[in-house]
């Protein structure tokens, strides 16, 4: 019974169908949800900082219940964007219907579109990235898979890393620089890699070309299929799911750094490179990503087995509340920047 908590996850896409069959402010009620409801709940329940015995981790990694959630998301997200296209293209542009379903369908781009299309994407399994993929392009961040699987996670809590925000750096900078940053990487990523095959820099066999190529194709068949009107809607939902990933980004490696070795290398990602939440409605939501530290330490781990650590920082509050907490910089600082000085005195 407790594999069918990450089942909660769906209760957004739920709102958002009924969002997008209403008018007026009730249209925002999934955001009032996930950035205010939900903070409120997360003062009252207390973190969870269980973690499976050894003997029921090897059971539920190997569990496929767990692939099987993350494969509902795929037509249930597409099945989302094309309500949301016809909706939209019936509701009267720049009124408050107008922004409340847009911003409802960015955040089940960012939720759902590139959450669990980052899960998918770490996979080895050719089908489970394909399908990754699809939730990325419904966001329109398909870059996000070459920069964040070969270049964040060997670059991460580093200034060569475009997304690890440095201390005093603020959110909406981090936005711009994490955003364009990862994106070019993605194509620097890419094309060493071709040149490293022997193959031709522009051709099919460059993911970042095959990505461009099905944004194209999606922005115009869109445009094509119904207006400019809804093309300018789904390209604000893409937006603001996009800006969902980057506060997200912002929020988990905020001020930590690695430090180098007698070589000059940096040191292996630990435990104590990422901020963690075991804040329980935040965990669920996401995937378990919010327990980030051990996300980092070893990739390729299934979500349902994250580790809680106790060397590894914890957050004040879960996911949803830290990032309504960062679109105010002043406090952020004031809160954050203590425990980054507690973490880095030397008797620590």
């Amino acid at each position: 019974m407790k594999r069918l908590k990450y089942l909660f996850v769906f209760i957004l896409p739920l709102g958002v169908y009924l969002a997008f069959n209403r008018d007026g402010w009730s249209t925002f009620s999934p955001i009032v949800f996930t950035f205010v409801l939900i903070p409120i709940m997360e003062i009252f329940l207390k973190p969870n900082h269980k973690n499976f015995d050894q003997e029921t981790m090897l059971m539920e990694k190997n569990s496929r219940f767990y692939d099987w959630i993350l494969y509902l998301a795929v037509p249930i997200q597409l099945l989302m964007l094309s309500s949301f296209l016809y909706v939209i293209e019936l509701t009267p542009i720049l009124t408050i219907s107008y922004f409340g379903k847009v911003f409802a369908m960015g955040l089940l781009c960012g939720v759902m579109g590139i959450n669990i299309g980052h899960e998918l994407g770490h996979r080895s399994s050719k089908w489970d990235q394909f399908l990754g993929e699809i939730l990325l392009l419904s966001s329109l961040n398909t870059h996000f898979l070459p920069y964040h699987n070969e270049g964040h996670h060997r670059e991460v809590a580093t200034p060569n890393d475009a997304a690890t925000a440095k201390r005093d750096q603020t959110l909406f900078s981090f936005w711009i620089t994490s955003h364009f940053g990862s994106y070019f990487k993605a194509w620097k990523i890419e094309n060493k890699r071709m040149k490293k095959s022997g193959k031709f820099i522009f051709s099919l066999s460059n993911k970042m070309i095959v990505y461009s190529i099905a944004n194209v194709v999606l922005i115009y068949g869109i445009y094509y299929f119904f207006d400019a009107k809804v093309l300018l809607a789904f390209i604000l939902a893409a937006v603001i799911g996009i800006l969902l990933l980057e506060t997200v980004n912002y929020i988990e490696h905020y001020g930590l750094l690695r430090h180098k070795n007698e070589s000059g290398r940096y040191e292996r990602v630990k435990h104590w490179h990422s901020w963690n939440s075991d804040h329980q409605i935040g965990r669920l939501m996401l995937f378990n990503l919010s327990r980030h530290s051990d996300h980092h330490y070893k990739a390729s781990k299934k979500y349902q087995v994250l580790e809680s650590l106790p060397e590894s920082p914890q957050m004040p509050t879960g996911y949803p509340g830290m990032m309504m907490l960062a679109l105010i910089p002043p406090l952020w600082f004031s809160i954050m920047n203590k425990k980054l000085d507690h973490i880095y005195t030397p008797s620590n």
